[in-house]
């Protein structure tokens, strides 16, 4: 049992990642958000990243907000400084949610090395179709927020990822080659619901925004609803 941050994003990697943490019994004092003012960020996540306060509130994990002008490489500074600072709190150990992005893990694994933190990616190389399927069979309601790749349409924004939907995104891999999991940045989600959120969110406006063969599904106004649990031991 180690006290552990998450680099975290409201997305699925990083709310699987979370999963893992809790499963491994840590202690998450608290979920890292990189918040960047560079809508191309090499390293973190961008499309409404607003909604990392309703993540973290239907959690109960407190969230920790790093502002960075995403410039490539520099922005990591940004984090080695947050992450120095939390390990004279006690922090130990940063999890991430990266599954094939050697740019991205090499980087986390360097910051932590020299600092002397533990650093952890649960979902290193597993295989896409599986843990996408997984995601689905463990109870996370997971939707697409952002598109950017030949193959994902203005109609795959706002999409629920389901069995069905994973099949269609299969059938994009061997026309297209998008990455079953997104990996390549093909796309972006947002986790409304997962088995450790106390509430789940409930979207009630967004807009879509598109720009000729990308867009956003930006999210303007939700709220937290409780989860009731009916059933009898």
């Amino acid at each position: 049992m180690m006290k552990s941050v998450i680099l975290y994003s409201g997305g699925k990697d990083s709310t699987m990642a979370v999963y893992h943490a809790l499963k491994n019994n840590d202690e998450i004092y608290a979920l890292i958000t990189m918040v960047s003012r560079n809508e191309e960020s090499y390293m973190f996540h961008v499309p409404n990243i607003h909604m990392v306060d309703y993540c973290s509130a239907a959690m109960e994990i407190p969230t920790i907000d790093v502002l960075t002008d995403g410039v490539k490489e520099e922005e990591l500074d940004d984090l080695e400084n947050t992450l120095k600072r939390l390990k004279t709190k006690g922090v130990e150990c940063v999890y991430s949610g990266a599954l094939e992005s050697v740019y991205q893990k090499s980087r986390i694994d360097n910051i932590c090395e020299e600092i002397g933190l533990k650093s952890v990616s649960p979902m290193w190389h597993v295989n896409p179709e599986e843990y996408m399927r997984q995601l689905v069979d463990e109870g996370f309601e997971v939707i697409i927020s952002s598109v950017s790749a030949y193959g994902l349409t203005k109609e795959w924004l706002s999409k629920t990822i389901t069995h069905d939907v994973i099949d269609e995104i299969m059938v994009l891999n061997e026309k297209y080659g998008v990455h079953p999991a997104f990996e390549g940045g093909e796309a972006e989600t947002l986790v409304l619901d997962a088995p450790f959120y106390d509430r789940r969110i409930v979207i009630d406006d967004a807009d879509i925004i598109w720009n000729v063969d990308s867009g956003v599904y930006n999210i303007t106004k939700a709220h937290l609803e409780e989860k009731h649990d009916y059933s009898i031991d």
